[in-house]
């Protein structure tokens, strides 16, 4: 089992599949089990909801970090039982690659499973705020539009600033992806990345 942690738009989903394909592999996201208010912006398949709109648009980025964590706290009982139960039943199933937000480093960091590795793509604050802008077409947006992608983009920058603060403290494995490197060649550093842990998370080096 993978295990792809890391911050909205770094790549986590994209880098997961290849991962996943490479090794014949399922994969899975933990959006799939209880998604918080997705992505504040249009897209021709994408109207964004109402409540997603006064989520962003009402609560101050402290609170809207608050928001996430506290998502995510509720939702880590079903990601451990996945997890768990995924290892107990291995014989004859294929291997999980699991991404999302929602792998804390500290909960990720107590998992005592077998064949378990754990792995947080990070990237500068600019390529995820450059990857938003263009998803959203930012430059074309309304007023309303911009300010709900900025309160979006300073959540997802304060999130990320606080998981490499717990990877770097418990001395977990992260990955730059935004160094310009494929889909491809960041499936392959995960994957040896993984090779070399000796605890969910850790290598042998300690990093």
């Amino acid at each position: 089992m993978v295990l792809i942690g890391g911050t909205s738009n770094v790549g986590k989903s994209t880098v997961a599949q290849v991962v996943a394909e490479k090794l014949g592999f399922e994969c899975l996201s933990t959006d799939g089990l209880a998604r918080h208010p997705g992505r504040p912006w249009r897209t021709p398949e994408w109207e964004v909801p109402a409540h997603v709109s006064e989520h962003y648009g009402s609560l101050p980025v402290g609170e809207l970090i608050t928001s996430v964590l506290g998502h995510y706290e509720r939702l880590w009982p079903r990601i451990e039982e996945l997890i768990t139960a995924h290892a107990a039943e291995s014989s004859g199933r294929k291997g999980l690659v699991l991404e999302g937000s929602a792998l804390w480093p500290v909960r990720v960091a107590r998992l005592q499973v077998p064949r378990t590795a754990a792995v947080w793509l990070t990237t500068d604050d600019a390529l995820v705020r450059a990857r938003v802008h263009a998803a959203g077409r930012y430059e074309a947006a309304t007023n309303e539009e911009q300010h709900l992608m900025d309160k979006f983009l300073a959540r997802t920058e304060r999130y990320q600033t606080l998981m490499i603060d717990a990877i770097d403290r418990l001395g977990l494995v992260r990955i730059d992806a935004g160094g310009g490197q494929s889909a491809a060649e960041l499936a392959d550093t995960v994957l040896a990345a993984a090779d070399a842990q000796t605890t969910v998370g850790r290598s042998s080096a300690g990093r």
